[in-house]
């Protein structure tokens, strides 16, 4: 876990699934804030997911801090709040509840097809830019290359199901959410009141950097309790 030590207030930083915390990487913020990345942990078998966001909040050491988390991990940091006292909740390119889970996954869980996905073979990324792809493609795929660490079949079969599964029906209190318009992971037409990051996608922490240097500290700085809904 990376860490700039000041003693101000602490973040904690979660990457999406199966992602490193580098993506994080190009973010700045100001000395008021402690920032601290967090790393994916190997799940024990059968392990809950409340069961893993109690092995996550080991990892952290300061009393109300505020937790980030993308994708996947803007779920755990969910979790991880129900469990531990905390300053604030932003999730980015993720979900507040089962009900934001697009139909596809929606109909993986009901029928349990996602328990048949071929996770054992993902090298199947480090395979596809020796295809006649196109440049865009060949650009996407290596920021993949780049930040995703976990690649372990057990890892991601337990995560898979712990985001289609997961049951929650209402989002923390004051949680704050960021989300792209064109997030296909995600589509933003099932999204309950986000902020919305126009022309984002659903790695908009890597491509659009910038914009959250701009408003994060913003959305920091705020009260836990206000509602966002329009786009800063």
């Amino acid at each position: 876990m990376k860490d700039f030590r000041n003693n101000g207030q602490a973040v904690y930083l979660m990457p999406g699934m199966a992602a490193d915390p580098t993506i994080f990487e190009y973010l700045e913020f100001p000395d008021e804030f402690e920032v601290h990345w967090l790393s994916w942990k190997l799940p024990d078998k059968n392990e809950s997911i409340q069961e893993y966001a109690a092995r996550m909040c080991v990892e952290v050491h300061h009393p109300a801090p505020i937790l980030i988390g993308v994708s996947f991990g803007g779920v755990i940091v969910q979790e991880m709040s129900k469990i531990i006292n905390t300053g604030k909740v932003i999730i980015i390119s993720s979900i507040k509840t089962h009900h934001e889970l697009p139909p596809r996954m929606k109909f993986a869980r009901d029928t349990g097809i996602y328990k048949y996905l071929p996770t054992g073979s993902l090298d199947y990324i480090y395979q596809i830019d020796r295809l006649p792809v196109g440049n865009f493609i060949k650009k996407r795929l290596q920021l993949y290359k780049t930040y995703l660490s976990v690649n372990d079949k057990e890892y991601l079969d337990w995560s898979i199901k712990n985001l289609v599964c997961w049951q929650q029906e209402a989002p923390p209190e004051g949680l704050v959410h960021i989300h792209g318009d064109l997030d296909l992971v995600f589509p933003i037409k099932y999204i309950k009141d986000p902020i919305v990051l126009k022309g984002g996608t659903h790695i908009m922490i890597l491509n659009r950097f910038r914009w959250f240097n701009e408003h994060l500290i913003d959305l920091l700085r705020t009260s836990p309790k206000k509602t966002y809904k329009t786009t800063p």
